[in-house]
């Protein structure tokens, strides 16, 4: 079964830590990202890795260990030592949705990390192309109620937001669709355009270059307020459907760390996030930074594990491990 993730990794940069119930020797630490370097994540984790070197005076190495839709990356943090050695960055998703859908979970998140900080959001749009016509989702959904043997859809992958974005969508609307996995957004919006899937479900980020071209329509996002990338686009729950699923980065220790140093971790994180420069190399790549406290990011994964643990449920869905 086609294994992939929807993000994109990180490079080696500085970061500092302290770790244990003492202070650590000032020396390496890695921050571990398990998808391959390049998009969004890459320069998220370069930003914030080069504004926390200086303020916690510690050298860190980000090291991109994929496969496994992130679980050879988790799994070492997991096995890592809680001196300050390693701290993980990922994607919410593989927090949440890889317990789900093993058939034996090989983490639990809540047991196996300790939560340091949220750190940017990054959204997904329901995208058509020029051979459907359709001015708008509710447009659209009439379109595929007349077309019944013509509703398909895009993912990124199997086992991923999109995924089960689409099967809350077929159950909502009542309507049998037919999902396609693809590798990545690309093929998605070059299938799109040629009318070989009805619509996509990919980041938006990845949608805009073309909806802007108007090679494809972005017809509604899934975050809960409009995007601040494309404020004319109305939301799912704008367009009647009671969805929302954003996706975010955040941060994480090995279970056993101290909780002192992932305050301070991620406070760091956070300060680097708001400094102005950041802001604006983060959002002109479709990423919203936020920071949080490590409360902040638990409360966010018990939020989404709870909303999509149903969903996911209900289509059965498994990967054998």
């Amino acid at each position: 079964m086609d294994r992939r993730n929807f993000i994109a990794g990180c490079l080696g940069l500085p970061l500092l830590a302290q770790a244990g119930g003492s202070q650590a020797q000032a020396g390496l630490t890695k921050m571990i990202f398990p998808f391959a370097a390049g998009a969004g994540g890459d320069t998220l984790c370069r930003l914030i890795a080069q504004e926390m070197a200086p303020a916690l005076q510690r050298t860190m190495v980000v090291e991109n260990r994929t496969g496994g839709d992130g679980l050879i990356g988790i799994k070492a943090v997991k096995g890592g030592s809680p001196d300050g050695s390693m701290v993980l960055v990922t994607t919410g998703p593989t927090m949440y949705l890889l317990p789900m859908v093993e058939t034996t979970p090989s983490f639990e998140t809540t047991k196996d990390f300790v939560p340091v900080s949220l750190l940017a959001r990054f959204e997904f749009a329901v995208v058509i192309g020029p051979t459907i016509d359709a001015a708008d989702f509710k447009g659209f959904v009439a379109w595929l109620k007349a077309h019944p043997d013509k509703a398909s859809f895009g993912v990124p992958s199997n086992g991923t937001i999109p995924h089960f974005m689409g099967s809350k969508l077929e159950k909502d609307l009542g309507v049998a669709m037919t999902r396609v996995p693809y590798r990545g957004s690309a093929p998605i919006l070059n299938d799109i355009i040629g009318g070989h899937v009805s619509f996509g479900i990919v980041t938006l980020a990845d949608a805009l270059p073309q909806h802007r071209a108007k090679g494809v329509k972005i017809i509604a996002v899934a975050s809960a307020e409009r995007s601040p990338f494309a404020s004319e686009v109305p939301t799912l729950k704008e367009s009647g459907i009671d969805l929302v699923a954003d996706a975010w980065y955040g941060m994480w220790l090995p279970a056993g760390s101290s909780p002192e140093f992932a305050s301070k971790l991620g406070a760091a994180a956070s300060a680097a996030l708001a400094k102005p420069e950041v802001k604006e190399k983060l959002t002109a790549i479709g990423l919203i930074p936020v920071g949080s406290s490590a409360e902040g990011l638990t409360k966010e994964l018990a939020a989404n594990t709870a909303f999509w643990q149903p969903i996911v449920k209900a289509t059965g869905y498994k990967i054998e491990n």
